[in-house]
């Protein structure tokens, strides 16, 4: 690996890093990443071979570490492949390119009109100071822009947005905006419409722990598990006194199953209930329909076989 030199004495000379690498990659980097590019900045300007069995006795890292981190950087933009070596790139001109090169998702009149609107210049000055310390990359700001044009978020739910990242410990780009999805998803605009979506997902949660608890689970519930207390309290509307009911038929399951549990309330979902007296009327009565005598069943035995479906055996046994 070739790297380029300054001719200057080592004794007086000094490494300058851009501000921009605090604010804008240093949190997000392994520690040992941070430890390789900072020598690798430092070394560029020393017209020297550097191979990299030797960044890994002098780092004291494992030759693995060494290239993982060389990948990592090169892939963030950091680091340029040359046919030998790597170019240690600019990261003042890196960010430079991202403020001042043409979004072609943003017409220059929508960047206009943002960047003219009081209320979200507030906005972003509030993100700036609560969140980045008040030195908040440029390149955040189109960012920002961008997002209040792509998800039409007001300026309390974009603040409240940073915030919940923030709480998070994950304020990066790609996290923000696999959230503001989520939410834009969900039809959150104002931040009336965030505070009932706290309040569904909150009951949601209170739900989900009390199912936990009906059938004695010592983990939490995956992700898979969680979509069907989603389905059953948000889409179908039914709070814990109906899931219960289906919960009672798991007492004698040792491995209880959410998908056998979603077709019993499905069912009642499809029938159009909505409250505990209409399901367990329609319980009671599947319970004593007459049993169907299968034709095909040889006269070898002195009872009638009964060709139960899931759902006729959960009712006759409730």
């Amino acid at each position: 690996m070739k790297l380029e030199q300054n001719d200057m004495s080592l004794i007086f000379s000094q490494t300058n890093i851009p501000d921009v690498f605090f604010t804008e990659y240093l949190s997000y980097a392994n520690g040992d990443y941070v430890k390789v590019y900072l020598y690798l900045f430092f070394l560029s300007k020393y017209n020297k071979d550097v191979k990299i069995n030797d960044l890994s006795k002098k780092l004291e890292l494992p030759l693995k570490t060494i290239q993982d981190a060389i990948k990592y950087w090169e892939d963030n933009g950091l680091l340029i492949r040359k046919n030998q070596g790597f170019i240690v790139t600019n990261l003042q001109e890196i960010e430079l390119n991202k403020v001042y090169k043409p979004k072609i998702t943003m017409s220059a009149t929508d960047i206009k009109k943002v960047a003219e609107s009081k209320s979200r210049a507030t906005a972003i000055d509030t993100i700036n100071n609560e969140f980045f310390q008040g030195i908040m990359s440029p390149s955040w700001y189109g960012d920002i822009e961008l997002w209040f044009k792509k998800y039409g978020f007001d300026e309390e739910v974009m603040i409240a947005l940073f915030r919940y990242c923030f709480n998070k410990s994950a304020l990066h780009r790609s996290y923000i905006s696999t959230v503001a999805e989520a939410w834009y998803k969900n039809k959150i605009k104002t931040f009336s419409d965030l505070d009932l979506y706290y309040q569904k997902q909150e009951k949601v949660k209170t739900i989900s722990n009390a199912i936990k608890k009906k059938l004695r689970l010592s983990r939490n519930l995956s992700e898979y598990e969680e979509a069907y207390v989603t389905k059953w309290n948000i889409t179908f509307g039914y709070d814990m006194d109906i899931i219960e009911i289906a919960l009672k038929k798991t007492t004698s399951k040792f491995n209880p199953s959410f998908e056998y549990l979603d077709k019993i309330i499905s069912d009642w979902h499809e029938h159009g209930f909505k409250s505990v007296d209409k399901i367990m009327t329609y319980i009671e009565n599947q319970k004593n329909k007459p049993v169907q005598k299968n034709e095909n069943t040889k006269k070898t035995s002195s009872f009638a076989q009964r060709p139960y479906t899931d759902l006729n055996n959960f009712y006759s046994n409730i």
